[in-house]
C-alpha cells in the first residue's frame, strides 16, 4: 500500500541494509570504472583505433537500455507484484504523480541500485585481454556502456532539478546529456514517450519511428495486457486520497 504525504504517494524510505548495499555498490563500481579506465589508457597504441566507436556504441546502448527498462516499470506490471512491485515498479508510478519527491533521494539512494546494475558489465570488461583490437573495443564498448548506465539515474535526478550545477547546466543545454525540457515531455500525461533517459540521445529517433508504441502493439497482442493499466489505477487511487 502506497504511503501518502500531503496528499501524494513518496519513495520508500532506505534502511540502514539497504544502504549499506547501495553504498558498497557505488564504491565497487566506482573502483572497477577507474580501474577499466586506467587499463585502456596504458594500452598499447596500435589496438585503439575502434576505440572512439566502442564508446559512441557503448553510450548509445546505454541510452536505449535506460529506455526500455524505464519502458517496462512505466508501463507493465503492478506495486504489488512479488519482489519487482515494491523495489522497481512502484517508484516508478510514484515519480509519476509526485516527480518532485526525486529531488529528496540523496546520492547514495539516488545512485546504488543503479551500481549494482551496472557491475557485471564492468567486472566483464576487466576480464578482457587488450592484446587485440577485438578485445580492446570490447572492453571499451563495455566500459563506455557501463559508464553512461551508471549515472543514468543522477542525470534523470538532474533534469528534475530548476537549478542544476552549472556544468551540468553546460551539458543538458548542448544535449550531452538529458535536459530539463526533453524529459518534461515525458512527464505529459499518458507518459508513453521519452523513455531514454541515460543521455535522452535516442528519444527523438524512437519517437520518430514509434519504437515504443510498436513494443506495446507486440505485447498487447501476445498477452492481451493493456499498456499503462495499472499506472492509470495508481494515479485514480492518488486522486483519492488528495
Amino acid at each position: 500500500m502506497a504511503h501518502f504525504t500531503s496528499g501524494l504517494p513518496t519513495h520508500d524510505e532506505v534502511g540502514p541494509g539497504q544502504r549499506a548495499f547501495e553504498l558498497s555498490s557505488i564504491a565497487a563500481a566506482g573502483s572497477l570504472l577507474v580501474y577499466q579506465v586506467f587499463r585502456l589508457a596504458v594500452m598499447p597504441p596500435g589496438v585503439t583505433r575502434w576505440q572512439a566507436m566502442a564508446v559512441a556504441g557503448g553510450i548509445v546502448s546505454a541510452d536505449l537500455a535506460s529506455g526500455l527498462v524505464h519502458w517496462i516499470a512505466d508501463t507493465w506490471g503492478s506495486e504489488t507484484m512479488p519482489l519487482l512491485g515494491r523495489r522497481f515498479v512502484r517508484p516508478f508510478r510514484v515519480h509519476h504523480v509526485n516527480p518532485d519527491d526525486f529531488l529528496r533521494r540523496d546520492f547514495i539512494d539516488t545512485n546504488g541500485d543503479v551500481s549494482a546494475l551496472v557491475l557485471p558489465a564492468l567486472v566483464s570488461a576487466s576480464c578482457v585481454p587488450l592484446d587485440t583490437a577485438v578485445g580492446a573495443s570490447i572492453a571499451t564498448y563495455l566500459a563506455a556502456f557501463a559508464a553512461a548506465g551508471w549515472l543514468t539515474n543522477q542525470v534523470h535526478q538532474w533534469a528534475h532539478m530548476p537549478y542544476p550545477p552549472r556544468g551540468v547546466r553546460w551539458l543538458q543545454d548542448r544535449g550531452i546529456i538529458l535536459g530539463r525540457l526533453a524529459h518534461l515531455r515525458h512527464h505529459w500525461p499518458p507518459y508513453a514517450t521519452n523513455y531514454c533517459i541515460a543521455t535522452g540521445w535516442l528519444n527523438r529517433p524512437l519517437a520518430a519511428v514509434g519504437f515504443f508504441t510498436k513494443l506495446e502493439w507486440l505485447v498487447t497482442f501476445i498477452t492481451g495486457l493493456q499498456p499503462r493499466h495499472e499506472d492509470g489505477a495508481f494515479q485514480r487511487q492518488v486522486g483519492q486520497h488528495e
